[in-house]
């Protein structure tokens, strides 16, 4: 769940959209609607794609009618009344602000996706693979902030992207143990094939040397990603730099946890705790 360039702060990698810094202090004031805007949109999905007894068809149905609400309101339409909520500031954003509507379909492109891998209890055949899913499900975050900021650049949006696709990915590596269980495999087949792993080694649950091999192998992946896309900080002005100085620091100190239980995230959930923010905020100021 669930990036940057002079643009607003990141989702930390704790869950997918919860921590979304909505209207956040350190941001200001014109964009904190926009913002809301978009965290609304995005949670709304999340919950239609992860919430509530709905079925994985009736899931992708209202993703459907969702995704409909959207490009109605891009052609300047009115939405449906079941999400006016969520469309009607959004409209105003959209409009206002120009968002990239590709950005936003890619959210919904993602969500749905998440829907039907679980539903057939379905892996990712390689990292390729999960970096197009991250490209869709985290990416687009951080290009929206961007272009609220007015910041582009080839340069910026790579680092951007490296930001959010290391964000999803330490997700991943950190809810090993809840995700696992709800049917979703986001460690590569072709990693687990060649680490020896098999699907029911990781259903149990419980490390093994194979299965701590392969975690930390893509905790060192993350890590790297993360730290492709940290010179980004250096271009982002003022508290907006700060901020996301501990967004990466955030996601660098969860992989210190996920090396430090050895394999036993798969049966345990690594956390940010009080007495990590000292060491955050230290990392953040010799960046």
């Amino acid at each position: 769940m669930r990036a940057v360039n002079t643009p607003a702060p990141l989702p930390p990698p704790v869950t997918h959209y919860e921590n979304f810094p909505v209207a956040s202090l350190l941001c200001p004031p014109r964009l904190r609607a926009p913002i809301a805007a978009i965290y609304a949109f995005a949670r709304t999905a999340d919950d239609i794609a992860d919430e509530g007894p709905a079925s994985p068809a009736e899931r992708l149905q209202d993703l459907a009618a969702y995704r409909a609400d959207l490009h109605a309101i891009a052609a300047g339409k009115a939405p449906s009344p079941r999400w006016a909520g969520v469309f009607a500031p959004l409209a105003g954003m959209l409009h206002g602000h120009g968002l990239p509507v590709p950005l936003l379909n890619d959210l919904l492109s993602a969500f749905v996706q998440d829907i039907e891998k679980t539903r057939d209890a379905a892996g990712y055949t390689s990292r390729a693979e999960l970096l197009d899913y991250c490209r869709r499900s985290a990416n687009p975050v951080g290009r929206l902030l961007l272009h609220l900021y007015g910041v582009a650049g080839e340069q910026a949006l790579r680092e951007s992207d490296a930001i959010c696709s290391a964000l999803q990915l330490i997700n991943f590596w950190q809810d090993l143990s809840v995700d696992i269980p709800r049917g979703r495999f986001y460690l590569p087949d072709d990693a687990c094939a060649t680490h020896g792993v098999t699907r029911a080694m990781l259903q149990a649950l419980q490390p093994t040397p194979r299965t701590t091999a392969l975690i930390t192998e893509h905790a060192r992946w993350a890590r790297a990603l993360m730290l492709e896309g940290a010179p980004l900080v250096h271009r982002l002005p003022g508290r907006i730099g700060w901020e996301l100085r501990l967004v990466v620091q955030g996601g660098l100190r969860i992989l210190d946890k996920v090396d430090a239980l050895q394999g036993y995230s798969l049966c345990r959930r690594p956390r940010i705790r009080a007495w990590d923010v000292p060491v955050m905020l230290g990392r953040a100021l010799v960046m």
